[in-house]
């Protein structure tokens, strides 16, 4: 265990903030449209896997997506229920992408952001078959033909690209900047040239991504495009050691400071307390327990010094062990959509010195207040 200050590694990992609605999806009901969905869309659905039915693998992706993306998503794939959290369901978008691109996406996550690595072998809880049902899921919204990409290579310059990047895209798609990061290594590593052109040509209309085929011209696209696919693509990591999967983690200690006072000016949930009230408390030896509600492949790329990983979407293993005469600080990263749903679940449970880090870990990060690397708290 290394507790340490944030170096820019992790700052840049966690500076992300978003808006973030706090009411738990309802699985079931996603289920239940998912299915009649894709019934009435066979069609234009791509079986991922001929071992599988659609209609249940479909089913199982719509429990999956009901329980872990749809709080960040939207329960139909409209997107933004959390800031920057993209549009699933977004008919361009769907008819443009490969099921191979969605999996990773999946799997991989989003580093720096807060899409979760997901995958069992990047420390989180799905398996191949889970992202391969997701997939399918995400597949049964499209209702539109898929169109034939033009994948020629990008021969364009690369120096115009660049300067048309700054001008025209870097407001939206810099390494802070709201919206998709279209040169993560990951992104670039998993995506076509013809992906990127239709992208780009096109745009993804109603959002705040305009068509550019007009402003650009066909020789400005294509500079764009090519100076993308100049950028380094580095292969996805290796795998976490064993060590640090599968999910969930065992339950650190809990709750921190156990001989200390009550903490003072914590806000019970539905409210929320800030991060420089519970850090203050924290450092004056309080007596509270801090739990993160992301995933544990995020937990182990970095967390609040002392924090135990207890996951938004599958708390039960710890409503019985967890204290309930001392405060429960959830936190995420988005910077709490997901420690809503784990404060909510909380209080159903019984609990009742719940709260919320109302800020996120990316402020408690930008503050300097101390973090940990790994999966010991």
């Amino acid at each position: 265990m290394h507790i340490r200050r944030p170096m820019r590694g992790v700052l840049a990992l966690f500076m992300v903030c978003c808006a973030a609605c706090k009411r738990e999806p309802e699985p079931q009901a996603v289920a239940t449209r998912a299915t009649a969905n894709t019934k009435a869309n066979q069609d234009s659905v791509d079986v991922v896997d001929p071992r599988y039915k659609v209609d249940a693998f479909a089913e199982r992706g719509a429990l999956l997506y009901g329980k872990m993306c749809a709080v960040c998503h939207g329960q139909h794939g409209e997107g933004y229920r959390a800031d920057n959290a993209p549009t699933l369901a977004h008919q361009d978008f769907l008819a443009a992408a490969s099921d191979d691109y969605i999996g990773y996406a999946i799997a991989d996550g989003r580093p720096g952001t807060t899409m979760s690595a997901w995958s069992a072998s990047r420390g989180g809880p799905l398996s191949d078959d889970d992202i391969r049902a997701l997939v399918t899921l995400i597949r049964g919204w499209r209702r539109v033909p898929r169109v034939t990409l033009d994948e020629r290579s990008a021969e364009g310059e690369v120096s115009h690209g660049k300067q048309l990047f700054e001008q025209k895209c870097v407001r939206c798609h810099s390494e802070a900047g709201p919206h998709v990061r279209i040169r993560s290594h990951e992104l670039l590593a998993n995506v076509t040239v013809g992906f990127l052109r239709h992208a780009v040509r096109v745009g993804r209309p109603p959002s705040a991504m305009p068509s550019f085929q007009a402003e650009l011209g066909e020789q400005g696209v294509e500079d764009v495009v090519t100076y993308l696919r100049s950028l380094p693509a580095w292969a996805t990591p290796d795998p976490p050691p064993l060590s640090l999967r599968p999910p969930p983690l065992p339950l650190g200690p809990v709750p921190l400071n156990p001989e200390g006072p009550e903490p003072q000016q914590f806000e019970v949930y539905p409210n929320m307390t800030s991060v420089d009230v519970v850090y203050k408390q924290l450092d004056f030896g309080a007596r509270m327990a801090l739990l993160d509600a992301r995933t544990p492949s995020d937990y182990t790329a970095g967390h609040i010094a002392g924090a135990v990983s207890v996951p938004f979407y599958e708390p039960e293993p710890y409503l019985k062990v967890l204290p309930k005469d001392a405060w429960l600080v959830c936190y995420c990263g988005c910077p709490h959509a997901e420690s809503g749903v784990l404060a909510e679940r909380l209080m159903k449970a019984g609990f009742r010195h719940v709260t919320v880090l109302n800020e996120g870990l990316g402020v408690w990060v930008e503050r300097q207040y101390p973090v940990s690397v790994g999966a010991e708290p």
